[in-house]
């Protein structure tokens, strides 16, 4: 099968579905979620928002 790039890029879409798998298996995500909540409770808690919404509306990151 032909390379695609951009949007059809059959190799990474493969890779990051990989890491993906890999990272659920490793049972890391409530440990992951955990640090989410704190940093939204913390200092960075607003900017960390302003991001989150600015991303919702399509803005660039």
């Amino acid at each position: 099968m032909g390379k695609i790039q951009g949007e059809g890029d059959y190799e990474a879409a493969r890779r990051f579905r990989e890491a993906e798998e890999k990272f659920v298996r490793t049972g890391a995500v409530e440990d992951k979620a955990q640090e989410a909540r704190e940093a939204l409770d913390g200092p960075e808690g607003p900017e960390l928002e302003k991001a989150r919404r600015d991303t919702a509306k399509g803005a660039p990151g």
